[in-house]
């Protein structure tokens, strides 16, 4: 055991050095700081050993650990149960405190108060932090203390609670010569860790001004680069959202509200967590979907025979990324045109998309199915014709994901939009006039 007490950062979904909240609380303690990052096989058990988002957060953390080496310091990665893994820890280290960053889903919340547990038995604190959002869940509340239901008046109060001392960044940068200086092994390969390259190209992180100025303008053409593509840095903390907000704040309120709606979101999660598993109504858990396996394998698959649609699942697929105006089309139309259950289509989301977050992809599958947080969301359809002709008029899109659109060789739509849209609306009408 190392005879120097010491404090650990946990990193998580903060993968930076620059204005990370949890690291510089650690930081300026007065102990060093040894940088740890855990693989969590209760995570990795679950996803395909060539998943795209492990190799991401892989390459991050290389870029971590060479900045970190270059400070004469390192990055300590284990494998493993965090649980177990911390009880190595406390016998190969003399541990005063561990530093950490919160997670506002159910499984993170219940992985640090075991851990919690185990510190506190050895008398070791777990400061947790605020980090990857602006408010907690207890920060943005209605006047009577009970959380916001709707987006409109949830974006205006959190607006007005809003100050800069929220969007002050944390210098932890200033404060790494309190890093750890003793011997850190090697993070090991990514095959070393039981993965292998997915073939996929990992995203890159440019935050682009001129971009987001236009946000408002262009961010529902999928042909164009209109949106920031951020998504995945957010997702992974390798961007600061202090900082994002901060230059949204200046450049374009569209896109703030954004980010905005990612707050609300995971506050709908925090109060609400059977969302995770049920309908934020329950009175949508007794829909009678039609759940067709060919139907949802045709969707997935981009052969849909409408073309919006299939350039979507597509993108999704190929890339790990889908544009977010599809991501609405695709959700409503295998929902509400095909009647498959949302809990399938947000589960393939999980599986495909770099910046796949919990809340973000629940939130956003329950406003497409209806099932959520509006108040009459399921009048809600779009019609995926009109929608190509509306933001996608010169087809170039198509061309690009389904060039073989229009020939014989394109599949037929596999339902008739009017007779589709019919169905669902007196489905969900017999349903809510049933419980009254």
């Amino acid at each position: 055991m190392s005879d120097q007490q010491l404090n650990i950062f946990w990193f998580r979904r903060d993968l930076r050095l620059m204005d990370n909240c949890g690291l510089y609380e650690a930081l300026r303690s007065g102990r060093q700081v040894l940088p740890l990052f855990i693989f969590d096989e209760d995570i990795l058990n679950g996803l395909p050993a060539s998943d795209h988002r492990v190799e991401y957060i892989h390459l991050q953390l290389q870029q971590l650990e060479k900045e970190l080496a270059s400070l004469g310091s390192g990055l300590l990665v284990k494998k493993g149960r965090p649980l177990e893994v911390f009880v190595g820890l406390l016998k190969d280290y003399q541990v005063e405190a561990v530093y950490t960053n919160g997670d506002h889903e159910p499984y993170g919340q219940k992985r640090d108060e075991k851990v919690r547990a185990l510190l506190e038995s050895q008398g070791i604190s777990l400061e947790s932090h605020t980090d990857h959002l602006i408010f907690n869940k207890n920060q943005v509340l209605k006047p009577d203390g009970s959380p916001y239901l709707v987006f409109t008046p949830y974006s205006k109060q959190w607006k007005a609670r809003l100050s800069s001392r929220d969007l002050s960044p944390f210098p932890s940068q200033e404060m790494l010569a309190h890093l750890w200086k003793g011997n850190i092994p090697s993070m090991p390969a990514l095959q070393a860790l039981g993965c292998k390259p997915s073939g996929m190209a990992m995203p890159s992180f440019t935050v682009r001004e001129d971009i987001i100025r236009n946000y408002d303008r262009t961010r529902d053409f999928p042909a164009l680069e209109g949106t920031s593509r951020l998504g995945t840095q957010l997702r992974f903390g390798v961007l600061s959202i202090r900082d994002l907000v901060k230059k949204a704040g200046k450049w374009n309120e569209v896109f703030l509200n954004e980010l905005i709606w990612r707050e609300f979101y995971a506050m709908v999660l925090w109060h609400f967590p059977h969302v995770v598993k049920g309908s934020f109504k329950p009175v949508f858990d007794r829909l009678p979907w039609v759940n067709g396996e060919e139907a949802f394998s045709r969707w997935k698959a981009g052969m849909t025979g409408y073309p919006m649609v299939d350039a979507g699942m597509r993108q999704l697929s190929q890339t790990g990324y889908m544009h977010n105006r599809l991501r609405m089309i695709t959700a409503s139309f295998l929902t509400k045109h095909l009647m498959v259950d949302w809990r399938w289509g947000e589960a393939w989301f999980a599986e495909k998309l770099f910046d796949y977050e919990l809340s973000s992809n629940n939130g956003g599958w329950q406003w497409s199915a209806g099932t959520g947080c509006d108040a009459a969301p399921y009048f809600r359809i779009f019609n995926p014709t009109e929608q190509q002709k509306r933001f996608d008029p010169e087809g170039t899109f198509i061309r690009e994901w389904v060039p073989e659109a229009g020939s014989p060789d394109y599949p037929a739509p596999i339902v008739d939009h009017k007779l589709a849209r019919d169905r669902w609306l007196k489905t969900v009408k017999e349903l809510v006039s049933s419980q009254r």
